[in-house]
């Protein structure tokens, strides 16, 4: 399974990933029924799975990935944030997931704790998402972050970062990325983009980045561009003027506040028709593409087509 899933995103091929994010509540079930029913699975390489996103109360990552990757029988990139966990407990988790074949691993740093829905809640946070890179880097080495071999050993871990779509400098941004390349990253996932020339700005400096990177490891790393359709104007809006890292042309800005004063229709119409534009030509130009869309599976079905 996950040798065909790195052979295809290292290739030429087409390779789309979807985002899940796991229920407020104790099952997953819901979810897997409206993926299955729209054959969704049957049109794409892989899921993630968030880890309580914004700091939000979810279901657990790791088991909702075990859940999701038996069922559909596709790898399953499971969100793993430094905020909540510390050196031992990511360790322990890692282990746990590898027993069940869970492998592919998103490190997050994680949204402040301070966001959370949750009474009084304090982030562990002991260090970046590198460190938890640098973990994934010891056990795929057979030992644990302290060198004591892990009997058994675990097989092999594959790990993904994420990275912003664009910086008023993007040189600091390429930094960032050649960092996590050197701490073993295998793919980068980034920030929702919503302009064709940001994302070949993206794909010139990856690519620099891994020409300078110290890992042998970053010759075959990828990089998949984040989208976030949006067919609503206070959507758009909002990820305009508060989401860091992310840039949305005022062009499109101006159609979907246009398109919003006709009607609800019209507003997801125009909506649609920028975000399916946008998929289309990162499609044509790259072909390796993460859809996130608040488990909006019936949109990812429209878009890929």
């Amino acid at each position: 399974m996950f040798d065909n899933f790195f052979q295809k995103l290292q290739s030429k091929d087409k390779f789309i990933t979807v985002e899940i994010t796991p229920p407020h509540g104790a099952s997953i079930d819901n979810i897997i029924d409206n993926i299955s029913k729209i054959e969704l699975d049957k049109k794409i390489d892989g899921f993630s799975v968030t880890d309580n996103p914004l700091a939000k109360l979810k279901m657990s990552a790791i088991l909702s990935g075990i859940k999701i990757q038996q069922k559909f029988n596709k790898p399953v990139i499971t969100t793993m944030s430094m905020r909540d966990k510390n050196k031992l407990s990511l360790q322990s988790s890692l282990l746990g997931a590898n027993d069940f074949n869970l492998r592919c691993i998103l490190a997050l740093t994680g949204d402040p704790a301070k966001l959370s829905d949750q009474p009084e809640v304090k982030g562990v946070l002991e260090r970046d998402s590198t460190l938890l890179l640098s973990i994934i880097h010891h056990l795929n080495k057979g030992v644990d972050y302290s060198n004591k071999a892990l009997s058994p050993a675990p097989q092999r871990i594959y790990p993904f970062a994420v990275s912003n779509s664009y910086s008023k400098n993007m040189a600091r941004l390429e930094k960032k990325i050649l960092k996590k390349l050197n701490y073993g990253a295998k793919a980068i996932i980034t920030q929702p983009v919503y302009d064709i020339d940001n994302a070949k700005e993206l794909l010139e400096i990856f690519e620099s980045a891994k020409s300078n990177s110290i890992r042998e490891s970053a010759k075959d790393a990828q990089l998949i561009i984040g989208q976030f359709p949006v067919v609503r104007a206070r959507t758009t809006n909002f990820i305009s003027d508060n989401v860091p890292g992310i840039r949305v042309p005022k062009k499109i800005i101006d159609e979907m506040n246009l398109a919003s004063m006709d009607s609800i229709e019209k507003e997801q119409e125009v909506g649609f028709g920028l975000s399916k534009d946008i998929f289309d030509n990162i499609m044509k130009i790259h072909g390796k593409v993460h859809l996130m869309t608040h488990n909006r599976f019936d949109l990812c079905n429209d878009l890929i087509g």
